[in-house]
């Protein structure tokens, strides 16, 4: 397949740029592969649309301020301001760095903007010297490797106090105060993902409480989000893009519930890709059976991919060309996701992190 078929045209005006007041007003597509057909609906309908005996799976990994801003050492920044960190501009010596995955104690695999400066033996210095990343290895793409160390007191406290929310860069603003706390579920409890499973911004504790009142299931599993979730398809072939390995978790109550309802035919419907693509490997691996524990998976779910443990799947619009269009299309067919997608265009949805959702059912 070419990587062209999975475009759509959206009108820039339509990118959330900040969450609603209330998490559950969004708007929720519903979708029906088996009458082909969609439906507008909010999501606070989300109860009464889903039937007694579902089961809904959350990822609750917790997203960390991972995105920091500093500079290298040795080379000063021309006297001109600060960089914008909206638009990603950087003067002379300034760098970002992006932690996306923790390797070992105080090891970290990283994105460095801009990148092609950056070399190997090099340190970056965030706050004032508070922080110090040295470089120790250097990948394609601005992937580094880091070594970091803190002045006082550890790491993760360090990156806490001087890190910024790691607001996808279509969001087209400085992060504030208040994405700590809206860039992140309800029920995120698990430290380590570098990007939000955006589908899950939409419960609040009144739509829970409605789904348990409606004998609608839930349990959690964690897939900490990384790179492999946005990282770019280069290739022109969709089937020649290989996704990064992403670390997941999954505890012998979440994994006995899931079995539960295999056996007994009921719908496991998936909250987010992340959730999605963390059942379906380990299913795969373990023959259509969830076995409880950790590992890491780099699962690419691209049409013609046959599911075995998932029946439905409640996640937000996804950029053109990305891998995460590809899975619902996988999902929904090709064709019957692109014209929900322009459905969605017409209707003026709001698209991506902070935008609305669709339910695939």
């Amino acid at each position: 397949m070419f990587l062209e078929e999975f475009d759509y045209q959206l009108p820039p005006d339509l990118i959330a740029q900040r969450p609603l007041t209330s998490r559950d007003a969004s708007r929720m597509m519903v979708l029906e592969r088996a009458m082909g057909n969609f439906r507008d609906q909010m999501f606070c309908d989300l109860p009464q649309v889903l039937e007694p005996g579902d089961l809904l799976v959350f990822n609750n990994t917790l997203v960390f301020p991972a995105r920091l801003l500093g500079r290298r050492q040795g080379v000063h920044s021309q006297p001109l301001g600060k960089h914008n960190p909206a638009v990603h501009e950087f003067l002379r010596g300034e760098v970002e760095l992006l932690l996306t995955r923790q390797e070992s104690e105080g090891v970290w695999e990283g994105l460095v903007h801009p990148g092609r400066k950056v070399r190997t033996g090099e340190v970056l210095l965030f706050g004032e010297g508070e922080l110090e990343a040295e470089v120790i290895g250097r990948g394609h793409y601005g992937v580094r490797r880091v070594r970091l160390s803190a002045r006082e007191g550890s790491i993760e406290d360090a990156i806490d106090r001087l890190g910024h929310v790691p607001l996808p860069p279509y969001i087209r603003r400085a992060d504030e105060t208040q994405d700590r706390e809206t860039y992140q579920t309800i029920y995120a409890k698990v430290r380590g993902a570098v990007a939000a499973p955006t589908a899950g911004f939409h419960f609040t504790e009144r739509v829970i409480e409605r789904l348990r009142e409606r004998r609608i299931e839930t349990c959690e599993i964690t897939l900490h989000v990384g790179l492999g979730t946005f990282q770019p398809v280069r290739e022109r072939w969709v089937e020649d893009h290989k996704m990064e390995a992403e670390r997941y978790e999954i505890s012998e109550p979440a994994a006995a519930a899931l079995n539960t309802a295999l056996d007994q035919g009921r719908r496991i419907i998936a909250v987010g890709t992340t959730s999605l693509r963390t059942l379906e490997s380990v299913g795969r691996e373990g023959g259509g059976r969830i076995e409880p524990g950790k590992g890491e998976t780099s699962l690419f779910v691209y049409p013609g991919f046959e599911f075995g443990v998932i029946r439905g799947l409640l996640t937000n619009f996804h950029l053109p060309k990305s891998t995460l269009l590809m899975l619902v299309c996988a999902l929904a067919g090709r064709d019957f996701a692109l014209r929900a997608y322009q459905h969605a265009v017409e209707e003026r949805y709001r698209f991506y992190s902070y935008g609305d959702c669709m339910l695939i059912l």
